[in-house]
């Protein structure tokens, strides 16, 4: 029986894995300068934590989870995002006890969701996101935003186009949500059949849909900004002012609407603008949840995030044409030559790499002149040659191998001398 990788899913090889880590570090020193703190969720929880904190009337809850019974009949879900994880985590624990606040928090990891695979859309995905709880201040809104720009610019993406709204607060959803159904309810029946049931539910929702998106009544649908209340209005002003004031341009759009139920007050899309990237050009979507922690059990407590796909960033990537700097070469390649020098190999080769040393060596017997070849298609600065003779005298030959340059070392003097030449030349 031949065994093929599941729908959705992909196999991430060695050469696309160092792309893989670079982006990754990139996010943890990103976030370490932001002061936000890693946190590791598990990869699946109740099923009702995400009925509950994603909202019951998503896409995500009512078509694309992958849930399952365990032994013990729970109903448990691979977790679909990564913010109810997070806020679950910070009621359990007692985070909002912390006397430093606001806890700011980051992830990193695989999400699973049942939908079309498509380029850029997986079914198992990973997501680079963070989570600000405890301050309603709009400064941690434009700091937020900031973060994630800086993201993706310090990784070398042109073409970024930042776009925010305003959901409004409670007051001002309620008043807007109202206006929405008087709109929307005499001709509902023209839309599909999920608009249909959002009328009542989440009519705010119905503004997101791609079946209808051309429909008249959706370019003619009330905006948000016509319902916000005095309070909402002037925290959107100041947050637009943050931004401002940090060099970061926007555009408004009052059509933006998070995918998510838990979101209210500031809402941001960043998008990607340029050709070959196919018709999904979001990047990265987040905003202000203000009621979720309350939600999920915990006390009223502010908070604002976004979430962001890898798997899109490097697809962003490779369309502009941007290469990491990733680096697949090997300080020194080991060639042993003859029984003596390859039974020595194995514990000196072990010393080199315990000092920090990258060090391969032939592992099928190869001839000399292979050797070398292989140390040639990995890179490698430098061969290190021992021979029965070597052996004998207490030494090794090494050969730079862009120079061609050979010398004689002593054994215990090996590390210490390639680490100094590493040093000389600044690698």
């Amino acid at each position: 029986m031949n065994y093929r990788i599941p729908r959705g899913t992909q196999d991430i090889l060695p050469a696309e894995s160092q792309k893989w880590q670079y982006i990754e570090q990139k996010a943890h020193d990103l976030c370490r300068r932001y002061h936000y703190k890693e946190i590791r969720t598990p990869m699946f929880e109740q099923t009702e934590l995400f009925a509950r904190g994603v909202g019951d009337t998503t896409d995500i809850v009512q078509k694309e989870m992958y849930t399952f019974e365990d032994r013990g009949g729970r109903s448990l879900t691979l977790r679909p995002e990564g913010t109810a994880s997070t806020v679950r985590s910070y009621v359990e624990n007692k985070m909002h006890g912390i006397a430093d606040q606001p806890v700011k928090l980051y992830y990193i990891g695989p999400m699973f969701r049942y939908e079309r695979p498509q380029s850029g859309r997986m079914r198992q995905f990973v997501q680079f996101g963070v989570e600000a709880m405890g301050s309603d201040d709009p400064a941690i809104d434009a700091e937020v935003i900031g973060l994630a720009m800086d993201f993706y610019r310090e990784l070398g993406l042109k073409g970024l186009k930042l776009i925010i709204n305003s959901l409004g607060d409670k007051e001002s959803r309620n008043n807007h949500r109202n206006a929405l159904i008087d709109h929307f309810k005499p001709r509902i029946s023209e839309f599909c059949s999920d608009c249909q049931q959002r009328l009542e539910k989440n009519p705010l929702r119905i503004l997101d849909c791609k079946t209808d998106s051309d429909h008249e009544l959706m370019e003619s649908a009330p905006s948000i900004l016509d319902y916000l209340n005095e309070e909402s209005t002037n925290y959107f002003k100041k947050v637009q002012q943050f931004l401002t004031s940090m060099g970061i341009d926007y555009e408004v759009d009052p059509t933006l609407v998070r995918g998510l139920d838990y979101y209210n007050n500031t809402a941001f899309e960043i998008m990607i603008d340029g050709e070959g990237f196919g018709a999904i050009t979001t990047l990265c979507g987040g905003g202000r949840y203000n009621g979720l922690v309350e939600e999920i059990g915990g006390p009223t407590t502010p908070g604002i995030g976004f979430a962001l796909s890898l798997e899109r960033l490097l697809m962003a990537l490779e369309t502009q044409n941007i290469s990491l700097p990733v680096q697949d070469r090997i300080d020194a390649y080991f060639i042993a030559l003859g029984e003596e020098p390859k039974n020595a190999a194995p514990a000196l080769i072990h010393k080199l790499r315990a000092k920090g040393i990258v060090v391969d060596a032939d592992y099928m017997n190869k001839k000399m002149k292979a050797q070398f070849k292989a140390a040639d298609r990995l890179g490698a600065k430098y061969a290190i040659i021992l021979g029965e003779d070597e052996l004998q005298e207490n030494i090794v030959l090494i050969k730079d191998l862009e120079s061609g340059e050979q010398q004689k070392v002593e054994l215990d003097k090996v590390s210490q001398w390639i680490l100094l030449q590493l040093e000389v030349k600044g690698e």
